[in-house]
């Protein structure tokens, strides 16, 4: 058993029957209020993401869990096909349960694969990935040095908002968490 305040990324813990990955976990505390913890889970049965207050002090199931490195291969209907890095073993898991994060897999992208019970319960992208800006409106000289922004689609059909200076083939580093330009990646 955990408690709250051992709550951090990566941990796997039971509420309620589901399994739940922490991506953020913070600890408030308001004036004379009791303390609070505010996490941001990841349901691993639906891949869907929830926040939730907890109480200072509740206990949690802390599942096992493992992780092993993974490439993503290719696309098999509603499925993505991945390959494991240490076993040369192909597994199908349904891109569904990894939500908006399905948007950045790309050929040999390498993630990982968190198993609990050797089942495949969920992959975990990195925190950042390259992709190639395929279209966007062209910039204006001098719009360099502004913050101003522009959308642009990226070679996995992903649109996002990247500044004025960035032009078509340009490969850039986008946040997998949040869905934002990083910055521009020079070779």
């Amino acid at each position: 058993m955990i408690t709250t305040a051992e709550l951090k990324p990566g941990v796997v813990i039971e509420d309620a029957g589901e399994w739940l990955e922490v991506l953020h976990a913070q600890h408030h505390r308001k004036s004379q209020a009791a303390a609070v913890y505010r996490a941001t889970l990841r349901n691993l049965n639906t891949g869907g993401v929830v926040e939730r207050s907890y109480s200072s002090g509740t206990k949690f199931k802390e599942i096992p869990v493992n992780r092993r490195e993974k490439s993503y291969i290719y696309d098999e209907g509603e499925n993505g096909v991945f390959m494991d890095l240490e076993t040369y073993e192909q597994v199908s898991f349904p891109k569904k349960k990894l939500g908006e994060q399905a948007r950045f897999l790309k050929e040999n992208l390498q993630v990982l694969g968190v198993y609990i019970n050797n089942v495949l319960a969920a992959i975990e992208l990195p925190a950042n990935v390259v992709l190639v800006v395929t279209s966007t409106v062209p910039g204006v000289k001098g719009d360099s040095v502004s913050n101003m922004v522009k959308p642009a689609t990226l070679d996995t059909g992903l649109e996002i908002n990247v500044p004025l200076f960035i032009k078509e083939g340009d490969k850039i580093r986008v946040d997998t968490r949040t869905c934002q330009y990083v910055e521009r990646v020079r070779e």
